[in-house]
């Protein structure tokens, strides 16, 4: 389907390749898997109503902090160790995936102590959380993921989840039609976590054949756990600074306003899926790239911080020129509140990409402390600005303290910091656009 002298080209490139496939099987697992889930979730938006949609928002929410906790900082860790010793594969991954179990089940249990204590006399948000929360301990088989991203070999991926999220969409549609209680949509996201964790252990299984062979080995447990160490602690930043808001809002205007402000971060946050995704493809040979030379290596992580500028550019404006119609048309009169949420909370996805690139920097790099300083500044001030501005100017205030704390900690912060200054520079240029387009176009296969 491509141009002939593309076609010869890409001849010439066994691993440029191998990339493009990898990227056109997470381009179609996930926009298919955000575009089926998006679609479904306004319907079952519209269907529970601000209240009942901000109550599982605010159940969702109170778990993603601690599922940041029980992820561990994994995912870079594994695929860059895999890449460089894949050998070593049957120990790494054991290791990973006896880490995230113990993960999982302690910040299950953290979980609920900490939705007892906020909301001491509420036994269906602590229901809605136990539910929803276990699913942390069944989401440790995403380790057998990072063997296929590593081996770039993303529709294996593709394969464990497409039949989970089908089965996921019936039941939600079902209980939609049948109008069921709140309760049964828990019970349908658990049901999905367990079937996609059953996926790719048997993914894994049929494509290596390798699983009976996973070991638990001490020195991985050791090496994982120092590495990781500081990415624990900033994934959780990340999360305060993402979730807290709602989290923030449920305490403090009730749940119908994390309903209407969960609606408007659903339709920003939609589009994440693609940068992610050109991401995620690039990192292994980002890898390879750095051993090659410094000047290679910085001028693709240039193009990784212009690309993901453009993208975002070319989403949130059309999302700021008509927030105020797509919530109605999306969701309803009930929801209108919404159009200035979203007006101010998509602008934050810039500084979500600009992040996202500093981060598989810094993994490559191995300076994962540098997370930790910028994710807990971001996260203090989210913090301090929602106490400030939430009682003021209400839900459209949460959405300000998030794009501030972004800003801070995923731009401006790296100026602090000798080791971060060129970071700060490159993304100073990819925001600028005409020059980034200019870079792009001067790419040649």
């Amino acid at each position: 389907m491509l141009p002939l002298f593309l076609r010869k080209k890409l001849l010439k490139h066994e691993k440029l390749q191998k990339i493009l496939g990898n990227i056109g099987w997470l381009f179609f697992d996930k926009v298919f898997r955000v575009g089926l889930v998006f679609c479904l979730n306004i319907w079952i938006t519209r269907y529970l109503g601000p209240d009942r949609f901000g109550l599982i928002s605010y159940a969702t929410s109170v778990v993603s902090l601690f599922l940041a906790i029980a992820n561990l900082g994994l995912y870079g860790i594994v695929v860059r160790d895999l890449v460089r010793l894949p050998e070593a594969r049957h120990e790494i991954l054991g290791s990973a995936l006896m880490l995230r179990l113990a993960g999982g089940l302690v910040c299950l249990v953290i979980a609920l102590i900490a939705v007892n204590l906020m909301r001491p006399d509420d036994q269906t948000t602590a229901l809605l959380v136990a539910i929803i929360g276990f699913g942390m301990i069944f989401q440790a088989c995403e380790v057998f993921d990072f063997w296929f991203l590593s081996q770039l070999q993303s529709r294996y991926s593709l394969f464990a989840n497409l039949p989970s999220l089908v089965l996921g969409s019936i039941v939600k549609v079902y209980l939609v039609y049948s109008g069921a209680p709140l309760v049964a949509f828990a019970w349908t996201t658990l049901f999905e976590v367990v079937c996609g964790s059953l996926g790719f252990v048997l993914v894994y299984q049929r494509a290596t054949g390798d699983l009976l062979r996973l070991r638990v080995s001490g020195a991985w447990l050791k090496n994982l756990l120092r590495d990781c160490s500081p990415l624990i602690f900033a994934g959780l930043m990340v999360m305060v600074y993402t979730r807290i808001d709602q989290v923030m809002l449920g305490q403090m205007l009730g749940d119908r306003s994390v309903g209407v402000y969960a609606a408007a971060a659903q339709i920003a946050e939609f589009w994440f899926v693609i940068p992610v995704i050109l991401l995620q493809s690039m990192f292994s040979t980002m890898i390879e790239i750095r051993k090659m030379g410094e000047e290679q290596y910085y001028n693709i992580l240039q193009k990784a911080f212009d690309l993901m500028a453009l993208v975002s550019y070319l989403f949130f404006l059309a999302l700021i020129l008509f927030s105020g119609t797509i919530m109605t048309t999306l969701y309803g009169p009930a929801y209108l509140e919404g159009g200035g949420i979203l007006s101010v909370y998509v602008v934050s996805g810039i500084f979500v990409m600009l992040g996202h690139v500093r981060e598989y920097w810094a993994t490559m790099e191995n300076v994962t402390r540098l997370s930790l300083y910028s994710t807990t500044a971001g996260a203090l001030i989210n913090v301090a600005l929602n106490y400030l501005l939430i009682p003021a100017l209400g839900p459209v205030g949460a959405a300000y303290a998030t794009l501030a704390a972004l800003c801070c900690s995923s731009y401006l912060i790296n100026l602090l910091s000798l080791r971060t200054i060129k970071i700060f520079h490159m993304q100073t240029q990819a925001l600028m656009v005409l020059p980034a387009l200019f870079r792009l176009w001067k790419t040649r296969v």
